[in-house]
């Protein structure tokens, strides 16, 4: 599993790990941009922000969020196949050329509780439920 003991990682999140060491280009990027406050890495583990100004609730969902996006970048949770509402194809058209990466990036919204997903459909409802009882989130823990 990625992040685990075996990697050398801290376990991280919902078991994907969590990098505190950023890459010069990561570190460059997140100055450049405090209002990210963290990213699922392209090596499968959760990097944060450290220029973010958010609290550790809003740092917890976010680290839920990128856990949830390399879950389903990696294949160990089925990715999503649903469509987006118009409303959120208009407000992700931007975020990335591919349906399966916005698509995603909804998803992981929607199970952290970030309202920039806007209004769920059934069939993503659907999924962030398997989505949810995958990673083992409970309500609590959103």
């Amino acid at each position: 599993m990625p992040g685990g003991a075996a990697s050398g990682f801290a376990k991280g999140v919902y078991g994907i790990g969590l990098r505190p060491d950023l890459y010069p280009g990561e570190e460059d990027y997140f100055k450049k941009n405090p209002h990210v406050a963290g990213m699922a890495a392209e090596d499968n583990r959760i990097i944060m922000n450290p220029y973010s100004k958010l609290s550790d609730a809003e740092k917890q969902a976010v680290m839920l969020n990128e856990a949830a996006r390399v879950h389903m970048r990696t294949g160990n949770m089925a990715p999503p196949r649903f469509t987006l509402t118009p409303e959120q194809e208009q407000a992700f058209s931007s975020y990335s050329a591919d349906p399966l990466d916005r698509a995603s990036t909804v998803a992981a919204r929607l199970l952290s509780g970030d309202p920039s997903a806007l209004k769920p459909t059934p069939e993503q409802q659907d999924y962030v439920q398997q989505l949810r009882k995958f990673m083992g989130v409970t309500d609590a823990a959103r």
